[in-house]
């Protein structure tokens, strides 16, 4: 299995709907290690790194996220492993 990291840009309405937190308990859920961040233009930003299959699975989860969000558009950034992070977190 490879390991990957990828860097998510998720447009939509996704701030106040707890869309950082449901994102930050299914990258555990997934084994997933990284984190997530709300930022001023409305958007969310998100960063995971484990094991390819995982990685795919976050996307896909993140291109719906939870049940009062609404994801119109997601940019999606393709980087090289670094193995930087411990667990999951949530910044601000």
């Amino acid at each position: 299995m490879s390991k990957v990291r990828v860097e998510l840009s998720i447009q939509g309405r996704v701030q106040g709907v707890f869309y950082r937190q449901s994102t930050k308990e299914t990258a555990i859920r997934l084994g997933l290690s990284g984190w997530t961040k709300n930022y001023s233009d409305g958007s969310v930003l998100a960063v995971f790194e484990g094991e390819r299959v995982a990685v795919d699975a976050v996307i896909e989860w993140c291109r719906q996220g939870p049940p009062a969000a609404i994801v119109t558009n997601i940019e999606v950034k393709w980087l090289d492993f670094v193995g930087e992070f411990e667990g999951f977190g949530i910044r601000h």
